[in-house]
């Protein structure tokens, strides 16, 4: 008998030692589950640092990798809903740790009780698990729960958190109080009360400035990440940066340094991190659906380092672009260039087919040197003056070589190139010696105080600055010439080039950084007289950048492009009459047409789309855009993607 009651007096023993429900701690308010030995030493040094989790099944080579950090001693699992499921994956299934102690919170006041007060302080590793990310907030919100969570991560021990777990460690969070909000409601109304950013909750160095979101990419869940940006950062003073968002695939976990260098652990291939720049998502309107032009994204995959706080990813999965508008959002052009070679062509009949083909592939080769200014993570001001050299060096435009003639035999060169990003501009006029004037137009703009030079004097600018300089010579051909030859025996419209009447070159685009820019160079019209100067130069005239708005080169009838500030023109409809930036060039046109003007535009938006704009003439023109080719047309009937 003596024996038997010792035999089950042990194994009772054993029985709470390895599994406990302690009703003693509860009362109601929580249940309390463990597995192993609670007293044991803590087997491996303790080190700190963060794993996030999307919220599916977990990955075992980031559990060990957590487990490790905690020197595979004592895990605490918090919990608000259902019992002791992942404490027996941890113990049972994985292993090698000392104890697995798991807390099922069931209302606030279990947050200073005594016994899980102790049993967290004592913690080698915290794990959040996933549920109802509103009740962690209403339970521990402003209770030693949260001091002991932050002195935690303070002290150098790791914390993990998955789903709600997961969702709530960021300095701002989407606590989900009035339910889990979805993509398309959370764009359609980001500041609106169903989007529930709380804040002074949780402190967390390496996740300063971030909002988390889980179940990422299976849930799609971006464009409520871009709403919780926007939301949370509203108010956010000028001097901080912007902050950041952090969506984590229910795939993927991931693994955090003390330093603050992250990697992935995924159990699917595609498995990965979405990481998002808010710059574009500070100080938007705080009503209607969300609008930003431009969301920069940064894939996070096996194989990259995520550097957090600061945002800095090596090796992404890829870089990609999002507008949102009208309650959506959609993939944008991660960095794109337009240009024009000028305006003119009438009909098909007018250029022979070789003609046809020299036009195209010099436009296809001014696309590719814009291109790959660009595609190298290259600026938007220098792409632009990338493309407009190669069309100044084509003989076949109006603009550097093949110029135009004046009434003077000469050939006097215009241009000008605008930075949307700072909105300095500069410009020349009537110059005759620089190879470039293009460059020349820079030299202005970034080497003096003024906008625009013209004449003897820019010449000599430009000699000084040490530009390259030609002989005049260099400007001029035969056809060129004889075109001149014509108007001066007749003197009339009918002895230009019936295909190219109005010959400017220019350029917009925008890059990875999300900033615009505009060129335009131009010989400017056969026969003209006492140094007349067309729109080409004239900033807000014939070329116009600004970030947020668009960039805007024009080729026509100049002194009808000037009276309307055709460039700018197009920019103000995008800002203040909310129009497309299609429509905005195409009503831009009709305007200029209705006082007697020809000619044609190309618009670049902050978007990274194009448009092309005609007043029923044909105009050299053509696109590219990042992972494109270059698409060019000719005629008023050919189409490019607006």
């Amino acid at each position: 008998m003596l024996k038997s009651g010792l035999s089950k007096a042990l194994l009772s023993a054993l029985i709470g030692l390895f599994f406990v429900v302690s009703p003693t701690f509860a009362k109601g308010r929580y249940s309390h589950y463990a597995l192993g030995d609670l007293a044991a030493a803590t087997p491996s040094p303790v080190s700190g640092g963060l794993l996030l989790m999307g919220g599916g099944d977990r990955n075992h080579d980031a559990m060990r990798w957590f487990f490790g950090k905690a020197g595979n001693g004592h895990i605490v699992i918090l919990r608000a809903s259902l019992g002791p499921e992942i404490g027996k994956e941890f113990y049972n299934e994985l292993g090698g740790i000392a104890s697995a102690e798991t807390f099922v919170f069931k209302d606030r006041a279990a947050a200073a009780d005594p016994k899980i007060l102790a049993s967290l302080k004592r913690a080698d590793g915290i794990f959040i698990a996933g549920g109802d990310q509103s009740r962690y907030v209403r339970y521990w919100k402003g209770t030693e729960v949260e001091d002991i969570l932050n002195a935690h991560v303070a002290a150098g021990k790791p914390l993990a958190g998955t789903s709600a777990g997961l969702a709530m460690l960021g300095e701002q969070l989407y606590s989900a109080a009035v339910g889990s909000i979805k993509s398309h409601e959370a764009l359609a109304d980001p500041f609106g009360a169903a989007n529930t950013i709380e804040r002074d909750f949780l402190n967390l160095s390496l996740l300063k400035g971030v909002v988390t979101d889980t179940h990422f990419k299976e849930r799609n869940r971006l464009g409520r990440l871009f709403a919780f940006l926007a939301k949370a950062q509203a108010g956010r003073a000028a001097g901080l940066p912007p902050m950041l968002g952090l969506g984590v695939d229910e795939s993927a976990a991931l693994a955090v340094e003390p330093d603050g260098s992250g990697r992935i652990y995924a159990t699917a291939p595609d498995g990965g991190a979405w990481l998002v720049d808010g710059t574009a998502l500070r100080d938007l309107p705080t009503t209607g659906p969300l609008v930003a032009p431009r969301i920069r994204v940064v894939g996070i995959g096996a194989g990259s380092v995520v550097h957090l706080p600061s945002g800095e990813v090596e090796n992404p999965v890829f870089t990609r672009a999002y507008a949102a508008h009208g309650g959506k959002i959609s993939e944008v052009p991660l960095w794109s260039i337009a240009i024009h070679g000028g305006a003119g062509v009438i009909d098909r009949g007018a250029l022979t087919p070789e003609k046809d083909a020299a036009y195209r592939a010099g436009l296809d080769a001014a696309l590719q040197a814009g291109g790959a200014v660009l595609g190298k993570g290259g600026t938007a001001l220098d792409a632009v003056a990338a493309a407009v050299r190669v069309l100044e060096d084509n003989p076949l435009f109006n603009a550097g070589r093949g110029a135009v003639f004046t009434a003077e035999g000469r050939n006097e060169l215009d241009a000008s190139i605008m930075d949307g990003r700072t909105l300095k501009a500069g410009a020349v006029a009537g110059v005759t010696r620089t190879r470039h004037p293009i460059d020349l137009a820079r030299a202005v703009m970034e080497r003096t105080p003024h906008v625009m030079l013209a004449g003897p004097g820019a010449d000599r600018f430009s000699a000084e600055q040490g530009l390259e300089q030609v002989d005049p010579s260099w400007f001029r051909t035969e056809e060129r010439w004889q075109q001149f030859q014509a108007w001066k025996s007749r003197q009339q419209a009918a002895a230009l080039d019936p295909t190219h009447p109005f010959g400017t070159v220019g350029a917009v685009a925008l890059d990875a950084a999300g900033d615009l820019a505009a060129a335009t160079s131009t010989g400017g019209m056969t026969g003209k007289r006492w140094g007349r100067v067309g729109d080409s130069p004239i900033i807000g005239a014939g070329t116009y950048a600004r970030n947020g708005q668009c960039a805007v080169s024009a080729t026509g009838s100049g002194e009808y492009f000037i009276r309307e500030s055709a460039a700018r023109q197009v920019c103000d409809r995008v800002a203040w009459r909310g129009e497309s930036l299609s429509d905005a060039a195409k009503a831009t046109i009709a305007a200029v047409g209705a006082i007697g003007g020809d000619g044609g535009l190309i618009a670049m938006g902050a978007d990274g789309r194009s448009a092309f704009a005609i007043n029923d003439l044909g105009m050299y023109r053509g696109r590219m855009a990042a992972g494109g080719a270059p698409e060019t047309a000719i005629y008023a009937d050919e189409t490019l993607k607006d």
